[in-house]
């Protein structure tokens, strides 16, 4: 397991270290600033990141959203001195929280939980934010997902929230969750159309469960869809 410690104090960072090797991990990474670890992360691939939450310039919440972005599968477990930016940590996608000063044990039992939780595709989770805020979706949480330039912008029940990709990355990260390609601009999630109509070119006009939205497809789209699910 690679692992990328953070924390701008020296001797945490020391310490921190040395209960990783106690445990038996050798192969970690130290930074002491944002700046160091997200060329780190753009340098190297990691299964974990340790990261300090209260940090100069840049707060270790919005390094995590930062980190995830260039990596998107790196577990991360928050650490601080205070307990109040748990909730925060984990809409960020936090899969630990620990509170110093922590124990060896409670330290190891973080890790174990992070590798049984990794194991499984059913922990897969998109992480977008809006403005402030942080939002952690499972893939059926999300109504559609729309082309914004270089990233796109999900509809969940919260309304829209960006997440940093291109639509035709996502599209794969989706593939084997009900999600199909209606337009250049459009990803939808077909367990929650409430209803299909044909409108002019016969491209399709979408409408969903619980949210007043409206979406039409393309004509090459409504194709596909059609030729998708005929019998």
């Amino acid at each position: 397991m690679k692992i990328l410690i953070v924390d701008d104090e020296a001797l945490a960072l020391a310490r921190l270290k040395r209960m990783l090797n106690t445990l038996g991990y050798e192969d970690i990474i130290e930074a002491d600033n944002a700046q160091s670890a997200l060329e780190a992360v753009k340098e190297t691939h990691f299964d974990l990141v340790l990261l300090d939450i209260n940090m100069p310039q840049t707060s270790g919440l919005e390094l995590g959203y930062e980190l995830r972005y260039h990596q998107e599968d790196i577990a991360i477990i928050f650490q601080t001195a205070y307990d109040e930016h748990a909730l925060k940590a984990f809409d960020i996608g936090a899969v630990g929280y620990l509170v110093k000063p922590f124990s060896m044990e409670q330290l190891q039992q973080t890790i174990e939980r992070v590798k049984l939780e990794t194991k499984s595709d059913k922990n897969f989770r998109l992480m977008s934010k809006n403005g402030e805020n942080y939002y952690l979706f499972k893939p059926e949480d999300i109504y559609y997902v729309k082309a914004d330039l270089s990233e796109v912008m999900l509809r969940s029940s919260k309304g829209f929230s960006y997440y940093a990709h291109k639509i035709s990355d996502l599209e794969k990260q989706l593939l084997g969750h009900d999600f199909v390609r209606i337009h250049r601009s459009y990803l939808i999630n077909i367990n929650k159309i409430k209803e299909m109509e044909t409108i002019e070119q016969s491209k399709l006009r979408f409408s969903f469960h619980d949210i007043s939205d409206q979406i039409e497809s393309s004509k090459d789209g409504a194709k596909a869809f059609r030729n998708t699910f005929s019998v």
